[in-house]
């Protein structure tokens, strides 16, 4: 069980410039989603650094899906590992779509309620809303999670 510290409800801590990447992002693979990982601390739920990943998913459907080549998720994670580090989540865009999940996402991402997923909002060629989500394993619902600056 997490504690309180490092529990993935407590705010996700994102700084100004790694905000403004997943933003930009979203921006520059408009008007297709853009995705990739969340790499930081597990314990104070900070984002060190992100690694923007190609959009896996079928050309002609990227618009609305993402899907990240589970093999570079996995070199992903060792690499960080061997940084002292962690996947702690992932993000995508929603272009001119909310910022919320939707029920492809419910359906499809890891369900463990350990990974931070930030959605980013572009309507039309611009960034919108950025939110954060957590899935909760007992409802089998996304809880929003908070993002805080440093």
């Amino acid at each position: 069980m997490n504690s309180p510290a490092n529990s993935p409800r407590s705010p996700l801590l994102l700084s100004a410039a790694l905000r403004k990447q997943i933003e930009d992002e979203g921006v520059a693979a408009y008007p297709n989603e853009c995705c990739g990982i969340l790499i930081g601390s597990e314990k104070a739920r900070k984002v060190d650094r992100i690694v923007p990943m190609a959009n896996a998913f079928d050309p002609q459907e990227r618009y609305h899906r993402f899907s990240i080549d589970p093999l570079l998720l996995a070199s992903t994670e060792e690499s960080s590992a061997a940084e002292g580090k962690a996947v702690i989540g992932f993000y995508h865009s929603h272009p001119d779509h909310p910022a919320r999940p939707s029920e492809y996402d419910r359906t499809h991402v890891p369900p463990w309620n350990f990974y931070s997923h930030i959605i980013v909002a572009i309507e039309k060629k611009r960034p919108a809303a950025m939110t954060c989500w957590v899935f909760n394993e007992e409802t089998e619902q996304f809880d929003e999670q908070s993002i805080r600056s440093e």
